[in-house]
């Protein structure tokens, strides 16, 4: 027997304590924690989704009272004061970010990509994003992999041992979206089957996505 699962919204732990810190992270950890004293004023996290950027900016901008807005709504303007702008990256409109980059408060972007491959064509902006300070977010040591697996289970309230974790990262793409994807599968499995996420379901799972899962080769 199985059991219709509904579409419960997760809710994230966003706060300061919540987020891994790792060597591929602790740089940009360190420079957001110190905070207000910035050796310039504006920065950018680079890092795949899920990665942790917008944990991060979460984080500071709760610290520095900053708004936070997708880099397509720059379009509309310019807000004052302190600024996150998530997801910069192709069509972003230039004008309202080289304006960002000229005013001097404090600004927090984060991307996909570094910024000195952003394809912008504006002279000014193009050596503006190539001097931006970037930090990136993702370097998949085992710490930092089963760290962020524990939190997303965690995120649905979901205490999975350690070796049930350890496996499953061994098996799938060391990226931040594929854990996501896969912790999600195998909370809908365990909530349709009314078990616990256990090292069976974890391998049943694994079997079955052999042809459309992200695994390591």
């Amino acid at each position: 027997m199985t059991q219709l699962v509904l579409p419960l919204e997760t809710r994230q732990a966003l706060g300061r304590a919540d987020f891994i810190v790792a060597p591929g992270n602790a740089r940009a950890v360190a420079f957001i924690d110190s905070f207000p004293n910035w050796p310039a004023p504006a920065v950018a996290l680079v890092g795949p989704p899920a990665s942790g950027k917008s944990h991060l900016a979460a984080v500071w901008a709760q610290k520095s009272g900053a708004q936070v807005i997708e880099a397509a709504a720059l379009e509309s303007g310019v807000p004052d004061g302190a600024l996150v702008v998530e997801n910069v990256g192709p069509g972003v409109a230039e004008a309202p970010l080289f304006a960002l980059l000229e005013r001097g408060a404090p600004l927090l972007l984060t991307s996909q990509t570094q910024p000195a491959s952003w394809p912008v064509s504006l002279p000014d902006l193009l050596s503006r994003t190539r001097a931006l300070l970037a930090f990136d977010l993702w370097a998949p040591d085992d710490a930092l992999l089963m760290g962020l697996a524990v939190k997303l289970f965690a995120d649905r309230q979901l205490a999975v041992p350690e070796s049930v974790v350890a496996h499953m990262i061994a098996s799938l793409e060391r990226s931040p979206g594929a854990i996501r994807d896969f912790v999600a599968k195998a909370d809908a499995r365990a909530l349709q089957q009314k078990k616990p996420v256990n090292l069976s379901l974890i391998k049943d799972l694994l079997a079955e996505g052999q042809g459309n899962l992200p695994f390591m080769s």
